[in-house]
């Protein structure tokens, strides 16, 4: 770890620096990078569906079989 003292102060009212589009002409003071936009169109709400209903049939038919006959009067 650097022991140095941060000499980068930024002032709250100034207004952010536009997204970079040319980086090799700023290279002193880059703006922000551009976002990523990838398509959310196969989220895990998709596989939670068919997972969680397979997974309550299975402990449903694992309690049946081992510990239906368990149960205390």
């Amino acid at each position: 770890m650097e022991n140095s003292t941060p000499n980068h102060t930024e002032d709250p009212n100034k207004a952010a620096p536009p997204v970079e589009t040319n980086y090799e002409a700023h290279k002193e003071n880059p703006g922000p990078a551009p976002t990523v936009n990838e398509p959310d169109n196969k989220g895990a709400g998709q596989a939670m569906k068919w997972i969680i209903p397979i997974v309550i049939v299975v402990l449903l038919i694992v309690y049946f079989i081992f510990f239906r006959n368990n149960v205390s009067n």
